[in-house]
């Protein structure tokens, strides 16, 4: 448990110091806790240190956690594949969901989303090459998109999200995360708030990029 906070401070540390280096406004950038293949009591021990976001992949699994933390401060992510028959459970529990791609995706998630819980925040992710394991819908195809999802009731689209391919290289890093910088801002008609973009060994150049929000797994929990 010890360990877990201590990863915390440091990654919380890294956050500070890449905003202050890239002139972001101090407190701009949030970390999600990419959760999955992790036990209630990590989390339970992270919403102790003011810790409340938590980024889920697996639904079966995240709707345990859900279920036994239901009493708790928590908000809840979707940062999985969104399939078809698994889209109303996904509205009905989480907070936010980050990797619609298509009209059918957000249109599940509309339709199943009870009015009780008030809008479900979603982003749409941005694809950047042709790993077909990887999900997102291309560049040119986001506006397009943008459009026929805006007007779907109890959604709020919140902005976009990405998983650029893997580069060692901070520049390349950088070259990723501005595609999809430069694209938010030629599709936010001032309605949207959100770049989520970064990972452990990326943060820093998604930060000097304009991430809003970073996911973490491995930096906080470690290896799985």
């Amino acid at each position: 448990m010890k360990d877990i906070l201590t990863n915390l401070h440091i990654l919380l540390q890294r956050i500070r110091d890449a905003e202050q280096t890239y002139h972001r406004v101090p407190g701009s950038v949030s970390l999600l806790a990419v959760s999955k293949s992790h036990a209630s009591t990590l989390i339970e021990t992270l919403l102790g240190a003011q810790q409340h976001d938590f980024g889920e992949n697996y639904l079966q699994e995240a709707l345990i956690k859900i279920s036994a933390l239901e009493n708790k401060q928590l908000t809840w992510h979707f940062i999985g594949p969104i399939q078809s028959k698994k889209a109303p459970l996904i509205a009905q529990h989480f907070n936010w969901v980050h990797t619609v791609s298509r009209f059918k995706e957000a249109q599940a998630l509309s339709e199943h989303r009870p009015q009780n819980l008030g809008h479900l925040n979603i982003c749409i992710q941005v694809k950047l090459d042709n790993n077909p394991k990887r999900g997102g819908v291309v560049p040119e195809d986001v506006p397009a998109l943008i459009e026929v999802i805006k007007p779907l009731p109890l959604l709020r689209l919140r902005g976009l999200m990405t998983i650029p391919p893997f580069s060692e290289d901070f520049e390349q890093q950088r070259k990723y995360f501005s595609l999809v910088k430069t694209l938010y801002e030629q599709v936010n008609d001032g309605t949207m708030d959100t770049l989520s973009m970064g990972m452990t060994s990326d943060l820093e150049a998604a930060i000097a990029e304009g991430s809003t929000m970073v996911r973490i797994g491995t930096g906080l929990f470690g290896p799985r």
